[in-house]
C-alpha cells in the first residue's frame, strides 16, 4: 500500500523532545523494580554473535538461559515456581544446531534464533540470504531475524524492499521472522518509519531496531517512531500481531526497564510479552542479576558469586 508511504511525516523536534523526557523519567525502586526487571529477563534474546563462537560457550549461553537468575535470589522474591526463563537463545547459523541440542538435553523449550539474510551488512545476494535462512531453520531455529538491504530504503525502492522481505517471510516457513531495519544506517526517522511499515505490510512478525554492530544502535527515537507505525499499522489492518525488539547497547538494568516502560505508554501493557517484546542484549542480563541481587541483599556480588552468561 504505497499510499501509506508517500504520505509520511515525522516531526524530528518533536521526537527528540519527547525522546528526552523519557531519559529524565523516575527509576522504579524496591520490589516494583525487581519485578519489572525479571519481566525484562522473560522478554530477552540471551544473544552470542562473535567470531570465536564455540560449541562450549553455546552450552553455557544455553544453561544460563534456562537459569538467568540465581535461584536463591529467585526463591528470596518467591518466583523460583514461576518457570523464569529468557525469551529465546539468539546465534549465528552454524552455531543453531549446539543450542538446540543443548536446550533439548536440558528438556527446555526456550526458542532458539538465529541471524540469517547476510547479517549484519545485508550485501549479499537475495539468493544467498534466502539459502542462509532456510539452513537456520532446518537447522532447527524458530525465530529467524534477517537484516535488509539498507540501499533500498536510502534509494526509495520500496516494492523492491517489500519484494526482498516477502522473499525472506516465505523462506522462514513455520518459523517467526523479526526484521532488523538497522535503523542508524537508514538516514532519516522518516525512512525507519516507511520501512518499518514495508517491513510489516510483507510479513514481518517483529521489527527490529539494529545488528548491534552499527555505530549507532537502538535508541529512544528510533524506538518512538517504530512503535508509532506498529500502532498505525494495527489502527490500518486490525492485526495486533506485529512485536517490536530494541537491540544493541542496552547494557544496563535502568535502560531495560525505560524500554519497557516506553512499550507499554505507546503500545500497551499487552505489548509486554515475549510474544510481542524483546530486548536484544548480549551483557544486559550481568547487570540485571546484579541488581536484584542487591534488591535481596543489599550489597553488590563479587564477580565470582554470578554466573556469566
Amino acid at each position: 500500500e504505497l499510499g501509506w508511504i508517500s504520505k509520511v511525516y515525522v516531526n524530528r523536534p518533536a521526537v527528540v523532545r519527547h525522546a528526552e523526557q523519557i531519559k529524565k523519567w523516575k527509576t522504579l525502586k524496591g520490589n516494583w523494580q525487581a519485578a519489572w526487571l525479571l519481566k525484562a529477563v522473560t522478554c530477552m534474546d540471551l544473544t552470542t554473535l562473535s567470531g570465536d563462537d564455540t560449541p562450549s560457550n553455546v552450552q553455557r549461553l544455553c544453561f544460563k538461559a534456562k537459569h538467568p537468575i540465581r535461584e536463591d535470589l529467585l526463591k528470596a522474591l518467591d518466583m523460583h515456581d514461576k518457570g523464569v526463563t529468557v525469551g529465546a537463545v539468539c546465534v549465528y547459523p552454524a552455531r543453531v544446531s549446539d543450542a538446540v541440542n543443548t536446550l533439548k538435553a536440558a528438556g527446555c523449550n526456550i526458542p532458539v534464533a538465529s541471524v540469517a539474510a547476510g547479517f549484519p551488512s545485508g550485501q549479499t545476494p537475495l539468493e544467498s540470504k534466502l539459502t542462509e535462512i532456510r539452513l537456520a531453520v532446518e537447522y532447527g531455529a524458530r525465530e529467524i531475524d534477517i537484516v535488509i538491504s539498507r540501499s533500498l530504503v536510502l534509494t526509495g525502492q520500496w516494492e523492491g524492499l517489500y519484494e526482498e522481505i516477502r522473499q525472506c517471510r516465505a523462506a522462514c516457513g513455520e518459523a517467526h521472522m523479526k526484521t532488523i531495519l538497522a535503523t542508524g544506517e537508514l538516514g532519516s526517522l522518516a525512512n525507519v518509519y516507511k520501512a518499518s511499515m514495508i517491513a510489516m505490510m510483507a510479513g514481518s512478525d517483529f521489527i527490529k531496531t539494529s545488528t548491534g554492530k552499527e555505530v549507532e544502535n537502538a535508541t529512544f527515537p528510533v524506538g518512538i517512531v517504530m512503535m508509532r507505525a506498529i500502532k498505525e499499522y494495527y489502527w490500518q489492518t486490525g492485526f495486533k500481531v506485529v512485536g517490536f525488539k530494541p537491540a544493541g547497547g542496552i547494557r544496563t538494568a535502568k535502560e531495560a526497564i525505560i524500554w519497557l516502560m516506553l512499550v507499554k505508554e505507546e503500545l500497551g501493557v499487552e505489548w509486554l510479552t515475549p510474544e510481542l517484546f524483546r530486548l536484544g542484549a548480549s551483557s544486559l542480563l550481568g547487570d540485571i542479576e546484579q541488581q536484584i541481587f542487591y534488591h535481596v541483599t543489599g550489597s553488590y556480588a563479587l564477580q565470582h558469586e554470578l554466573a556469566m552468561a
